[in-house]
């Protein structure tokens, strides 16, 4: 069993429960009430690197990562350094997450938010928007085919934007003949935790033309950003390193000014 198997495991167990707890229809109308999602497309696309800000307290490859007792305030901060959009991870066994912290950062940003976790149910698109995500992650790896086809086709029907995220090229051309629009590529292998920074720019040019491109793990520093960009990110998605940097709002600002000055300069 790898890794991710473990994490995948366990996901579809809290799952299990919770939909005993709010059955579909409830988050069906919850839904229903509630404005459309954002479009983070389109700042997404602007001639400068975005930053999406991670809300998150630990990982399996680290461990505890920072105590975040007010993951609200935390939002607001990445918010106000400029982050394009906020990621909020709700897996519990193994990040420490929860529907609980969407619910707060929501409560507290106007920025889209995207809902970080391991989506293997379409019950889990649903909780998302009702939860107030404007995106949801879908990892190729994880995922059959036929799976991730009607997990874009829920997406869709909820205004909820995909991020569909690969690390290997043949991942890469299952996002593409998806139909995807916004591609991850992440650094880091999840059936082992390993990270390879240059997974990303051996597979970027794989992605097709006009989408958005998003670099994830790996990141350190604003230089780590700058480098990606140069790659042709357009998106950087950073968690660790700015929960763990003392002054988020700060942080934040750094990161995307570092890369969009050396593209200026470049």
């Amino acid at each position: 069993m790898t890794v991710l198997d473990g994490i995948l495991a366990g996901v579809r167990e809290d799952l299990e429960e919770r939909k005993r707890q709010t059955p579909l229809a409830e988050l069906r109308s919850r839904v229903a009430d509630m404005p459309p999602a954002l479009d983070p497309l389109p700042a997404f696309r602007l001639p400068r690197v975005s930053i999406i800000a991670e809300v998150k307290r630990k990982s399996p490859s680290k461990g505890e990562l920072a105590d975040i007792p007010d993951p609200a305030w935390l939002a607001s901060q990445y918010a106000a350094g400029g982050a394009t959009a906020i990621s909020v991870l709700t897996e519990g066994r193994r990040f420490g997450g929860s529907l609980a912290d969407l619910d707060a950062v929501r409560s507290q940003v106007d920025v889209p938010l995207l809902r970080k976790d391991f989506i293997v149910d379409p019950y889990q698109l649903w909780e998302a928007r009702a939860h107030g995500a404007d995106l949801a992650l879908l990892m190729v790896v994880s995922l059959t085919d036929v799976q991730l086809a009607e997990m874009l086709g829920v997406c869709a029907e909820l205004g909820l934007t995909a991020l569909v995220e690969s690390h290997t090229a043949e991942e890469v051309e299952r996002a593409a003949d998806s139909g995807a629009e916004l591609f991850g590529i992440n650094a880091r292998d999840l059936t082992t935790l390993n990270v390879d920074r240059s997974v990303f720019a051996k597979l970027a040019p794989l992605i097709p033309e006009g989408a958005v491109r998003v670099a994830e793990s790996g990141i350190s520093g604003p230089q780590d950003v700058a480098e990606y960009r140069k790659c042709g990110a357009d998106v950087v998605l950073v968690g660790e390193a700015l929960v763990r940097s003392g002054d988020p709002r700060t942080a934040v600002r750094e990161f995307a000014e570092g890369a969009n000055g050396s593209a200026a300069r470049s």
